[in-house]
């Protein structure tokens, strides 16, 4: 079947970039993009006019939300509180658990999926809490994970997280690593299990990945054996390294180098290694201890990193720099993180955040990030036939409105969107060929009764925290309101 889509402009791609057409049109047959111009000669059976909308390439998200945000309780808590919201050295001796029934936990990726698709996410490489789990994600919340990303019909890459050690508090409030090296070689099996049960399963729009937890819960043989794994099974690795100051100054430490320069060390960075975040690396400005020049290793073995401007910078910090980064010749791509998963806010606060450090419009531009969202992206998946509207790419398009009155005036059409827009302005989602979003809806799937159960979810969530605080402090206390509650004020 072949499909005409039609839209004021397009984002194509000539083989080396993006470029822009005006009055375009993609034609795709089936799950293929076989035409992008100005006038398709062929035949169609259907046709979508998208009317005044940039039609893109739908955005890839490597470090996508993949339950219900957590960090909405964290990123105003000061710095003196944050430690209240991990573990208690007490909560793991008195029996740490699972919070969250099996029934919840297979619902939060039906709700955490669905709206990445209503934020123009066509490709999804997700991240969960363990902040609530009993140690890591389960084979059984990822197995349906997978059936609700191929009942939406989302491209994603998937795989149960796993590690070795998680911070606690202790009784002082000083903060250690509680180690459970069974339970990390436990997590690693689950790992490969379902990578051999699920890798290219519902037609190939589920992939398998390997999801270490973050570098400082992970030990050496846990790290070598991830290596070897993704190099048996082809596929790629995820793990959350050089991100802050907690775990930068631990590995130091411990190890006499940075955490780059430990995965270097180990040989496990690589084309198929990609690290969120690592923006706090060796020279970082926060950064008191450890030398070299993390950034060339990085370059050296192919490593992407996985830029998370808005959850980042949420928590005042930020790449020293995007355009550095790219500069020194590193694959870069982006991750949403947080809520809401919009990769326009991403793209915003990357932009600006990097020119912020660098002082400088070159390489933090609005199409180098976007670019880091679509090309980049794919370069790591090693998917020449993701991130671009071309003939042979695979039909993964989103339409984003322009029409909207908040939107302004029409300058550049890819400007004017990341300046007034957000991913709300996606009104048209196509996933391997097929719509899976219009208008703001999704088929056979009722938002407001998920909006229902995902608060039900949070909130409970959110008591959780009240039994793992290490100084068990009132609620009103741990997680304070950004005003005072009342019943009624006095006029007098």
């Amino acid at each position: 079947m072949k499909t005409r889509l039609k839209g004021k402009y397009v984002i194509g791609y000539d083989g080396k970039d993006h470029v822009l057409i005006e009055n375009a049109e993609v034609v795709f047959e089936n799950d293929t993009i076989i035409y992008v111009g100005k006038s398709y000669s062929g035949q169609a059976d259907k046709v979508i006019d998208a009317r005044c909308a940039l039609i893109s390439p739908g955005f890839i998200d490597l470090n996508a939300l993949g339950d219900i945000d957590h960090d909405i309780l964290h990123l105003e808590a000061s710095s003196a509180r944050q430690k209240n919201l991990l573990w208690s050295e007490r909560y793991v001796k008195q029996g740490h658990h699972e919070i969250m029934s099996a029934e919840e936990e297979a619902f939060k990726s039906l709700y955490a999926y669905s709206q990445l698709i209503l934020h123009g996410i066509t490709t999804a490489m997700p991240i969960t809490s363990v902040h609530y789990k009993k140690w890591a994600e389960t084979y059984e919340e990822l197995a349906a994970a997978a059936r609700h990303a191929a009942d939406l019909g989302l491209r994603i890459y998937l795989g149960p997280s796993y590690q070795s050690g998680i911070r606690v508090v202790q009784t002082d409030g000083n903060i250690k690593i509680y180690w459970d090296e069974k339970a990390g070689r436990q997590g690693l099996e689950r790992a490969v299990r379902f990578l051999e049960e699920f890798a290219g399963s519902f037609n190939g729009l589920v992939r398998g990945m390997l999801a270490p937890e973050r570098i400082e819960s992970q030990t050496e043989e846990s790290l070598l054996l991830t290596k070897q794994y993704s190099e048996h099974y082809k596929v790629p690795i995820k793990l959350h390294a050089a991100q802050g100051d907690f775990e930068y100054h631990t590995m130091v430490e411990k190890f006499g180098v940075t955490p780059i320069r430990h995965l270097y060390n180990l040989g496990f960075l690589g084309s198929r290694t990609a690290i969120p975040h690592a923006h706090f690396i060796a020279g970082y400005s926060e950064a008191k201890t450890g030398g070299g020049d993390d950034l060339s290793l990085l370059r050296e073995t192919g490593t992407t990193v996985i830029h998370c401007p808005l959850i980042i910078g949420r928590h005042g910090q930020a790449m020293e720099s995007f355009a550095k980064y790219k500069q020194s010749g590193i694959n870069l791509a982006l991750g949403t993180d947080t809520f809401p998963p919009d990769m326009f806010q991403n793209i915003r606060t990357g932009s600006m955040l990097s020119r912020i450090v660098n002082k400088e419009v070159k390489d933090s531009s609005y199409s180098d990030l976007y670019r880091a969202a679509t090309l980049g992206a794919a370069k790591f998946l090693g998917r020449e036939d993701l991130g671009r509207l071309c003939a042979g790419a695979k039909a993964d398009i989103i339409a984003i409105d322009l029409d909207g009155f908040h939107m302004g005036v029409l300058d550049d059409p890819l400007r004017t969107v990341m300046v007034s827009g957000t991913g709300r302005d996606v009104k048209l989602s196509i996933i391997n060929g097929k719509v899976v979003m219009k208008d703001r809806k999704l088929p056979n799937l009722d938002l407001e009764a998920l909006k229902g159960k995902a608060q039900e979810y949070f909130m409970k969530m959110r008591k959780s925290y009240l039994k793992r605080d290490y100084q068990e402090l009132p609620e009103n206390e741990l997680l304070p309101p950004s005003f005072r509650f009342v019943d009624s004020i006095d006029q007098q």
